[in-house]
């Protein structure tokens, strides 16, 4: 599949100092298929994760993002990815809409009530977009979180314990949610160590810990 976002990495190893994180990892996620990463707590998911959008480098090891076909910069590619991450946060003191529309405008998106809307409609917020997100329970937080990873229509979304907080319902929209990504050609990369979770994938890496 020539369209769509691809990325390949060889052999990376991540230390800090003189604690190994892991070493001499490879793998490939492809449009159409979700990518998982698992292993035990302390492995290195979240880490090799964010190596493989952009947010960390490796020690050791090589990462390549193509999209349509074509190598992609670093400042192109951010634009390309969404990401779902525990890291992440919401302003408590606004709510739901408003921190949509915040989000919208750092990404330069002109105009972007109507995806807003769309968003929290998607992740059943609709509702409560008026009211503070300190009022929020920490289900409906990660909701928020997913609608923001989401605003721009993402070639390739991460996503790190997506299902933490979320009911079973959630989860069981939310892993709909991702094939239905996958189906339409997204790339998508999951790092979890729920067996839920692990399903929702076609490919594996499985870190040792």
């Amino acid at each position: 599949m020539a369209d769509g976002v691809r990325i390949s990495f060889t052999d990376v190893a991540k230390r800090y100092d003189l604690r190994v994180v892991f070493r001499s990892v490879s793998g490939e996620a492809v449009p159409g298929e979700v990518l998982v990463i698992t292993g035990p707590n302390g492995s290195g998911k979240s880490t090799l994760l964010a190596i493989l959008c952009g947010l960390l480098r490796p020690t050791r090891g090589m990462v390549c993002h193509v999209l349509n076909g074509d190598e992609t910069a670093r400042e192109e590619w951010r634009n390309h990815l969404g990401v779902v991450a525990p890291a992440m946060s919401v302003y408590e003191e606004l709510d739901a809409m408003e921190n949509l529309r915040f989000f919208a405008r750092v990404r330069g998106m002109n105009d972007a009530d109507q995806r807003c809307h769309e968003c929290l409609e998607l992740v059943g917020l609709e509702t409560d977009r008026r009211t503070p997100v300190r009022g929020y329970s920490t289900g409906m937080a990660q909701r928020l979180k997913i609608a923001q990873a989401l605003l721009h229509d993402p070639e390739v979304l991460f996503l790190d314990e997506p299902g933490s907080n979320l009911d079973p319902a959630g989860k069981g929209w939310l892993g709909e949610y991702v094939h239905g990504l996958a189906a339409v050609g997204k790339t998508v990369v999951l790092a979890t160590n729920d067996r839920d979770e692990m399903k929702w994938g076609q490919n594996h890496v499985t870190l040792a810990g």
